[in-house]
């Protein structure tokens, strides 16, 4: 039976105002000329609806760099999909935000790099800082327009130390809900690993002051943390599952099961130009490749965890081990989790210096 996804993550494109160390999307961008369409993006937005989606996240990249990106909105409020916009804030305005509440966004999740401009700077290049002060005017903004706000961190070793200034930037901006989000190792992130593991003592230190402000301010605000997959014995369900509960389409209409299934090159990602995105979803042999259980190998086909994290991130797997099919090896039973251990217990400084994502801020339509 064909597993019915209830979220569309719309990467709309890759290019960015930002150049953050952290960023999960490909290290090679590819050419603009490849990217969909108005129409095209219309016809995803129809087909998810038919499959039986409920929401949708306008991410990027900055989909704000999309000049449809209202049209886009409308589409999807047509079909009563939830809709939420994935942000840096770095570009809005008043006025453009006011176009997109009046086409129906629901939700809007600003991320930012740390409590400080010196902090985001270092995280995002020179922009981080340009920007820094304007993201809190943003989140003023999308108060005042009744919209639902999420405040988004992405945290590692060089902010980590200011989980309590970002719970109190979040309160002070009246975000309805906070994502402490420990980096995943996948694209840049993946790159600046030496630079961005936490240490057990950062992780716990977190961890406890999320906690406590989770109960300290749970009428006011929903506090999630993220704990990285390198810190744990098992893995999780990365994404719910490959190809059971989440579908992404690129800038250029690749359909994945998760933001950085194109590492996997053993695999071909069929395009919405190729046929219609229901159809892919229900029988793409690189989407139905490692959904479900049959193609787990040992030791995950008689794990009793394989029914609940599903052998953990296939993408993490291949980046790791060059097996798409193998082990997580943040699973403390995958042959490969000393790859893991070294890298999140290695204590001597990274021998290259940080590698900041290109900058691409060409308009994407």
């Amino acid at each position: 039976m064909v597993p019915r996804p209830y979220t569309l993550v719309a990467e709309l494109t890759y290019a960015c105002p930002l150049a953050c160390v952290y960023c999960s999307n490909p290290l090679e961008l590819g050419a603009p000329a490849g990217r969909l369409t108005t129409a095209q993006w219309c016809d995803v937005l129809d087909g998810a609806a038919r499959l039986g989606v409920l929401q949708v996240h306008f991410t990027g990249g900055e989909p704000l760099l999309r000049d449809d990106l209202e049209q886009l909105v409308a589409r999807a409020r047509s079909h009563d999909l939830y809709t939420n916009l994935i942000t840096s804030g770095a570009t809005l305005t008043q006025d453009r935000l006011a176009g997109l509440a009046a086409a129906g966004i629901d939700n809007v999740q600003l991320s930012i790099q740390d409590t400080t401009a010196e902090g985001a700077a270092r995280i995002a290049g020179p922009a981080g800082a340009a920007y820094h002060d304007h993201k809190r005017a943003v989140a003023t903004w999308v108060k005042q327009h009744g919209l639902a706000l999420t405040i988004n961190v992405v945290l590692h070793r060089l902010n980590l130390d200011r989980v309590a200034a970002m719970i109190d930037y979040a309160a002070e901006v009246g975000a309805d809900r906070l994502e402490l989000a420990n980096t995943q190792y996948h694209g840049w992130a993946l790159r600046n690993r030496d630079h961005l593991v936490p240490t057990r003592a950062q992780l716990a230190a977190g961890a406890a002051l999320a906690e406590a402000a989770r109960q300290r301010l749970a009428e006011r605000m929903e506090i999630l943390f993220v704990k990285p997959d390198y810190f744990g014995n098992y893995p999780r369900a990365c994404m719910d599952g490959w190809a059971r509960r989440f579908i992404v389409v690129t800038p250029a209409g690749q359909v994945l099961p998760c933001h950085a299934a194109h590492a996997i090159t053993t695999l071909h990602f069929e395009t919405i130009r190729d046929r219609p995105i229901d159809e892919i979803w229900a029988d793409s042999p690189a989407l139905v490749a490692y959904r479900g259980e049959a193609w787990m190998q040992e030791p995950c086909a008689t794990c009793e965890h394989r029914g609940r994290d599903f052998g953990g991130c296939r993408c993490q797997a291949f980046q790791l081990t060059g097996d798409a099919a193998a082990t997580d090896p943040a699973c403390v039973r995958s042959p490969h989790h000393a790859i893991v251990v070294r890298a999140r217990d290695q204590t001597a400084a990274p021998s290259e210096p940080l590698a900041y994502r290109k900058l691409t801020t060409i308009r994407a339509r």
